[in-house]
């Protein structure tokens, strides 16, 4: 429950960690709503457009991390914490279905070098032995 002197400063957090992405911080808008006495907290978030890109980051990862913080810093006060972005699409913070090709994993991109499973010398022809050459 969010009450009494050690309760967080959401506010100040939020704004430390979005002013440093934003061009105009003094566009910066936020707003809280606290709900089920305290154990859910939701805070929206309004900055200029033009600043969309820096706070979101490649991939959506300043965003999540920005989130990330805020749920700890929640947890920590046995809160559930949502931060939402005004503006933001479900594609804004998962961080993009149109990346160009998957990261990670197996099968997905380019071929190894060497092209051989693991094994020193996999993919290469055989070396000629001396017996070889000498012949």
């Amino acid at each position: 429950m969010l009450e009494g002197d050690d309760v967080p400063d959401f506010e100040a957090l939020v704004r430390f960690l979005v002013t440093p992405f934003l061009e105009s911080p003094d566009a910066l808008r936020l707003d809280f709503e606290s709900l089920s006495g305290g154990q859910r907290l939701w805070i929206r978030v309004a900055f200029d457009s033009e600043d969309k890109g820096r706070v979101f980051g490649r991939g959506g990862r300043n965003i999540q991390a920005i989130r990330k913080v805020l749920k700890a810093t929640g947890a920590l006060h046995n809160c559930s914490v949502h931060l939402d972005i005004y503006g933001e699409s479900s594609q804004d913070s998962s961080g993009g279905h149109d990346r160009a090709r998957p990261r990670g994993g197996r099968g997905g991109g380019r071929p190894r070098r060497g092209g051989g499973g693991g094994r020193p010398g996999a993919g290469r022809p055989p070396r000629r032995s001396q017996s070889q050459d000498d012949a």
